[in-house]
């Protein structure tokens, strides 16, 4: 029975909050359930975050963020003005909602994708529509063409299922909804290569955003941020303002502008996690598993004869931690597997080994 308490508000009441991935205190723990990387950040980094450790954190840090976002503009090549950053790419989405697809017709996103979207749509009392996936959970362009809305969001690729849609279908989908914000969230597109932004200058009504968590491997660190038209960022703006003008301190702002400005070891580490993607998604093929083909950092899974939910526990038993979804049904019988290192996929195929054979 949830907890209810008089005091509250009636949006409080009717909140069903988001419950993000475990971080369990396990011993000799092999954690595979929330899309870290495996790998340690630049050392530029480390060096950054050591030389703001000084007196100037008495003082508030920047609020326009201006020397990240100058770094993230060099990086894609983009203009400064182009450039909207967050404290985590939840809070940039939590902006995007509010700021740009708040509006009377519904909001249109996947039926299985990131469950904080309808979250997102409970706090702010946004009307959405979620569209099913195709039997095999690829995303549909022709569904989002014919439904009338008042915006479009879905990760690419999905997320939990990993599947990427491809830019020619992305960019379909744009110039049939010119009159919608279409929100590509592109937490996971580094580990697959095709991202929308070539798209951003021919198309004002496309933003994209991103994160530091996965790729760059800055979970700990809590920074987001969107590519779009200056329009659509002005109005990302005027919502993080009056809602908190510091949302990154000195920390953030200036360990994420070295990893922005250390594109090897970015490169370096990304292509790391995708060699070893593919090695586990064989591994577990090897095993009798279905294997989604995924573009992101971790491989969505079934296997004919073991419920998901006993496998997660069976790994639990273990020490080795899996993503398992119970809602919606259709996802039950999955796991999400983070892509580790090459000894923690080695670890998990072997647990796997024993308990389906």
């Amino acid at each position: 029975m949830p907890f209810d308490n008089p005091y509250w508000s009636a949006v409080t009441h009717r909140l069903t909050p988001y419950v993000p991935g475990e971080q369990p205190k396990l011993a000799n723990l092999v954690k595979l359930n929330t899309n870290e990387n495996p790998y340690p950040p630049s050392p530029k980094v480390i060096a950054a975050l050591q030389a703001t450790a000084d007196e100037r954190l008495r003082l508030y840090p920047d609020p326009t963020s201006l020397a990240l976002r100058e770094a993230i503009a060099a990086f894609h090549d983009l203009r400064v003005d182009q450039v909207f950053v967050g404290n985590g790419s939840d809070e940039v989405l939590a902006h995007t909602f509010l700021g740009l697809l708040k509006h009377e017709r519904p909001l249109l996103f996947p039926d299985i994708t990131y469950s904080f979207y309808p979250v997102y749509c409970g706090l702010y009392q946004i009307d959405y529509r979620e569209l099913p996936l195709a039997a095999d959970f690829s995303i549909g362009v022709d569904d989002y063409l014919n439904t009338p809305n008042g915006g479009i969001i879905f990760p690419n690729p999905n997320a939990p299922t990993g599947m990427a849609l491809p830019r020619a279908e992305i960019e379909r989908l744009l110039a049939g909804n010119p009159n919608s914000v279409v929100v590509i969230d592109e937490a996971y597109v580094d580990f697959c290569g095709e991202t929308a932004l070539p798209l951003i200058d021919r198309y004002p009504n496309l933003l994209i955003v991103r994160t530091l968590s996965k790729a760059h491997s800055l979970a700990g660190l809590r920074v987001g941020y969107a590519l779009g038209h200056p329009g659509l960022i002005e109005g990302l703006v005027r919502i993080k303002d009056s809602f908190n003008s510091y949302p990154l301190d000195r920390f953030a702002q200036a360990g994420a502008a070295a990893c922005m400005q250390d594109r090897p070891w970015f490169e370096a580490m990304r292509d790391r996690v995708v060699v070893s993607r593919e090695r586990l998604s064989a591994g577990l093929a090897v095993l009798g598993f279905e294997v989604l083909p995924s573009g992101a950092n971790f491989v969505f899974v079934r296997h004919p004869a073991h419920a998901g939910a006993d496998l997660a526990a069976a790994l639990r038993a273990r020490s080795i931690i899996v993503r398992h979804f119970k809602k919606p049904a259709r996802i039950d019988p999955f796991l999400r597997i983070t892509v580790g290192t090459d000894a923690e996929c080695d670890a998990l195929l072997a647990a796997l080994t024993e308990i389906c054979r």
